[in-house]
């Protein structure tokens, strides 16, 4: 079933939602360890809605240069800032870091700091794109059952790779296996949860919210990023729990307008979004003197919002001007 027109909005909304909640995890709130149960889980299952029902090379083809296209434009131009500004500045003039490690983790999208201090958050994107792929080829399989198999074969080897190879996976290639179980989700639910009644919605808030709530503080703080899930049962049960009573609410009270804007630009903040925290840490040193940015709790949620205030005229920009950066393409 395709996702219609009059439905879209609350799934943009939801995806909205994941993109705010990534900028202000980014500034280390105290919420942080209960953000990262659950948003980005919420984006792979979101993504595993709009997985293509007949794939083929010109699907792959679109979904690269709709992903793989914008990230790797993002990731040259927010290298080249970096070295050439960034790395002066802030806490990455406290790392001696070398610019040819950071150059390749352009390509291979890992490995901390050391490689990707120029744009740690975009390794969202390569990861997003091979669980894709590991998704498309598990489709190919003719019977269900065996496309079950391998997709538990495939989520089971994600979870056991990292604690096997001391390594950083090319383009998270260990995550993306992990991330299949949200993925899968989001495909193979998306009918149902599209066409859940409003009552069965909250119903479904109610039920998940309880086990998400009563949950999420057992488990060690998670990062998918660096492969560190400490339980996984726990992961998966609040990454899904959270997910469903997030896009259940916002499904049944889509009065969050803002959200679908930002739905449909999670690229541009993505990329930018740390970028603005740094113009907002300039601004106060130079204005202020202030050198030392110990943030309380209601100024990291005040960031958050001028962070995507100042982002608002950049992604207009953008999407009027360079769609590709945002993962679109005008229509010749």
């Amino acid at each position: 079933m395709e996702i219609s027109k009059n439905r879209i909005n609350w799934i943009d909304q939801a995806r909205g939602l994941s993109i705010l909640l990534v900028v202000y995890a980014h500034n280390f709130p105290c919420l942080e360890k209960y953000i990262y149960t659950f948003h980005v889980p919420l984006f792979f299952i979101i993504s595993g809605f709009f997985h293509p029902i007949i794939q083929n090379s010109n699907s792959i083809l679109k979904r690269f240069k709709s992903v793989m296209v914008p990230y790797f434009l993002w990731s040259i131009l927010l290298f080249l800032f970096w070295v050439f500004l960034g790395r002066f500045f802030g806490e990455s003039a406290n790392f001696d870091l070398s610019v040819i490690k950071n150059f390749i983790g352009v390509f291979y999208s890992q490995g901390g700091r050391e490689y990707m201090d120029w744009g740690i958050p975009m390794w969202f994107l390569p990861a997003l794109f091979l669980t894709f792929l590991f998704f498309s080829l598990i489709q190919k399989i003719k019977f269900f059952f065996a496309q079950l198999t391998f997709l538990g074969v495939f989520i089971v080897v994600g979870f056991i790779l990292p604690s096997i190879f001391n390594i950083h996976f090319l383009w998270s290639f260990d995550v993306a296996l992990v991330a299949l179980f949200f993925y899968s989700l989001g495909f193979y639910f998306k009918s149902y949860l599209i066409n859940l009644s409003l009552k069965k919605s909250w119903f479904f808030i109610i039920i998940f919210g309880i086990i998400h709530f009563a949950l999420f503080s057992l488990n060690s703080k998670v990062d998918m990023y660096r492969s560190i899930y400490g339980s996984e049962i726990l992961f998966v049960v609040n990454g899904v729990s959270g997910t469903i009573f997030y896009l259940m609410l916002v499904k049944s009270v889509p009065i969050f307008k803002f959200l679908s804007y930002l739905g449909k630009s999670t690229i541009p903040i993505l990329a930018l979004h740390l970028r603005a925290l740094t113009v907002i840490k300039f601004i106060l040193l130079i204005v202020f003197g202030i050198t030392v940015f110990n943030f309380s709790e209601l100024q990291k949620f005040l960031i958050t919002f001028i962070q995507i205030v100042m982002l608002i005229p950049i992604i207009y920009l953008i999407n009027k001007y360079l769609p590709i950066l945002n993962g679109k393409f005008k229509k010749i």
